[in-house]
C-alpha cells in the first residue's frame, strides 16, 4: 500500500512540474522520494511527510514555494546544499546541518554545486494538501 502511495505521489509530482518535498521542482539530476506520511493524531487535519531529495553533481531545484499550510524542516544528509529562503542570504549547509521554512516562504536557490548531496525535508502540512511544491514563474 505504501509503495503504491509513494509511486502515485511521485508520478503526480513529476506531472505537475515537480520532481518531489520535497515534491521539488524539476531540476538537473535530482530525485525526490516520499519516504513517509502520517496523519498527526493530536493535530486534526495535519500530517507529517518526509521527502528525500537527492541531487547529482551540479543538481538543482528551480525557484519554488510550498503550500501556505506547510512548515518544513530540512536536514542535509550527505554533501552540501546551497540554499536561499526569501530574500535572505545564500547559505551552504553541510551534512548534519538543518534549516527551516515557514508557511509562505520562497525558496530561490537550492543546489549541490559540484558533488552529490541528499536532503531530508520534513513537512507538517494540511492532510488534504497533495502538491508540496509550486514553481515560481520568472
Amino acid at each position: 500500500m505504501l509503495k503504491s502511495i509513494v509511486a502515485a505521489l511521485a508520478v503526480a509530482a513529476m506531472l505537475s512540474g515537480t520532481a518531489a518535498a520535497h515534491d521539488t521542482p524539476a531540476g538537473k539530476a535530482n530525485k525526490v522520494t516520499l519516504v513517509y506520511e502520517h496523519e498527526l493524531p493530536n493535530v486534526p487535519g495535519k500530517s507529517i511527510r518526509g521527502v528525500l531529495v537527492e541531487y547529482g553533481p551540479g543538481g538543482f531545484s528551480e525557484a519554488h514555494t510550498h503550500p501556505s499550510s506547510a512548515f518544513i524542516y530540512a536536514t542535509v544528509l550527505e554533501g552540501a546544499i546551497r540554499s536561499q529562503v526569501n530574500d535572505g542570504p545564500e547559505k551552504v549547509y553541510q551534512a548534519g546541518e538543518s534549516f527551516s521554512e515557514m508557511p509562505g516562504d520562497r525558496q530561490g536557490v537550492n543546489d549541490s554545486e559540484t558533488k552529490p548531496a541528499k536532503l531530508l525535508a520534513v513537512f507538517v502540512v494540511d492532510t488534504d494538501q497533495k502538491e508540496l511544491t509550486f514553481p515560481i514563474e520568472k
